[in-house]
């Protein structure tokens, strides 16, 4: 069985590498559950659908590696524990290894772990000052080296760039390598520029990068195949962070307030729970049924109001839905404040017409596929109804708060709501970013720090 060992290259980045175990000891982590779940006391008492539910298919072990970049992100860590469960080795890039869902990747011994980031920061000069124009952090350069690495000796690939760096740099250097390397498949995690749709639909900058990118790895003649992610059930959250919090009222209910027409269906996704089987049936499918092909990975297509009502069957309170703008009540990074604010612009809370809303995906043949197309890949999903009885109390628990355990003290509820997230208040004395674009926008709880949100 292979063992953790650490090893470095040339170079500024340092690379945290997985071989045989010939070649050393394992190295032990601070961090060595599997999940952030399993020592809550809910966990006992819940059915996880990913351990019960019984494959779909049958599925011969397969004797690939996959290139897997941003690891710990949710569409990543699901293929991952999903392909290396059937038989697939993985060789994966993580920014650092703080973190539960890192640790999990890390400890994991069919994963070849690269430690590092796809930018490079040196002091900017006439020839690279504006080569950083497709992303919020100031990444002035492209880490080559980490980037060849990863794909060496891998026959597959799994591609869902970030705005860490010049997402369009990255994505167009990812795509270089993994052509050199001779991959075989290559899995692009895109998302729509509505602007090339309709001229008056306006671009959202972290969706329209990615559009550039699967551009660029059409132009380059890759064998490859693009999925297009719905709306994560995982995303909502009681924590004040915009666009899908889940806000507790004084009488235990929820509300969630965004800018979609309450009318207007919209696709939906688990992404830590379905991601992971979806793209392993590409794989396996292969090229030869998917190439140059654009997946709708959502599951459910459902208005705010219906997807409020299965909330709240499964999470057992009422839950209402308001129409209205964005709401920034924590700081966020500058490069999430803009797409917000063009989000904003592309759904108008105040359109009254439900026809004039934008498609979710852009395109309306892609929007119409949805559930069918995601359905021929994985057939067990964990629907929003499921997730909310499920695993919502368990990553509220995970991110601090009680109101899961205090159903009748309210105002106890409601304190610790509010002090838990105190520090990502927006300071209006303070008009300086500092750090906050580096950081993205991370959940920071007892059992999960620093895993990134929305990726």
């Amino acid at each position: 069985m292979p063992a953790q060992i650490a090893a470095s290259m040339t170079g500024s980045i340092p690379i945290h590498i997985a071989e045989d175990q010939a070649n050393g000891h394992r190295k032990q982590h601070k961090h060595s559950r599997s999940s952030y779940s399993e020592s809550s006391p809910l966990a006992g008492s819940r059915n996880n659908s990913l351990t019960f539910r019984p494959p779909k298919r049958l599925m011969s072990s397969p004797s690939k590696t996959i290139a897997i970049i941003n690891a710990s992100g949710r569409q990543a860590a699901s293929l991952i524990r999903v392909a290396t469960a059937v038989g697939y080795r993985v060789r994966a890039q993580l920014r650092n290894l703080e973190g539960v869902v890192a640790a999990e990747v890390s400890a994991n011994p069919n994963v070849t772990v690269f430690v590092g980031e796809l930018y490079t920061r040196h002091e900017p000069t006439e020839a690279n000052k504006d080569v950083t124009q497709n992303g919020p952090i100031s990444g002035v350069g492209v880490n080559h080296e980490l980037i060849s690495s990863l794909f060496r000796g891998a026959q597959l690939a799994f591609v869902n760039t970030t705005f860490y760096g010049d997402e369009l740099q990255i994505g167009m250097a990812l795509a270089d390598a993994a052509k050199k390397a001779g991959v075989q498949h290559y899995v692009y995690s895109s998302m729509p520029d509505h602007a090339a749709y309709n001229k008056e639909w306006p671009s959202l900058p972290l969706w329209a990068a990615k559009h550039k990118v699967e551009d660029y790895v059409r132009k380059l003649g890759l064998p490859a195949t693009f999925v297009y992610t719905g709306i994560y059930n995982n995303n909502f959250t009681s924590l004040l962070y915009p666009l899908f919090c889940m806000e507790v009222q004084k009488d235990g209910s929820f509300i969630w307030q965004a800018p979609f027409h309450e009318d207007v269906k919209l696709p939906w996704l688990d992404a830590e729970h379905d991601v992971g089987p979806a793209v392993v049936q590409i794989f396996k499918d292969g090229v030869s049924k998917w190439n140059g092909e654009r997946i709708a990975l959502a599951y459910e297509y459902l208005t705010p109001r219906e997807a409020c009502e299965l909330f709240s069957r499964g999470v057992g309170r009422p839950v209402h839905y308001v129409r209205g703008p964005i709401e920034l009540k924590v700081r966020i990074p500058t490069g999430y404040r803009e797409q917000l604010v063009a989000l904003e612009k592309l759904f108008k809370p105040d359109e009254a017409d439900p026809e004039k809303q934008p498609p979710y995906f852009g395109d309306p043949k892609l929007e119409a596929s949805c559930p069918a197309e995601a359905l021929e890949l994985w057939e067990g999903p964990r629907g929003l109804e499921e997730y909310a009885r499920e695993m919502f109390p368990l990553e509220e628990e995970a991110n601090g708060l009680t109101w899961m355990f205090d159903e009748d003290e309210h105002d106890a509820k409601i304190q610790a709501t509010a002090a838990h997230v105190e520090q990502l208040r927006i300071n209006d004395d303070d008009e300086e970013e500092s750090d906050d674009e580096d950081d993205g926008l991370v959940m920071r709880g007892l059992k999960r720090d620093e895993e990134q949100w929305l990726a």
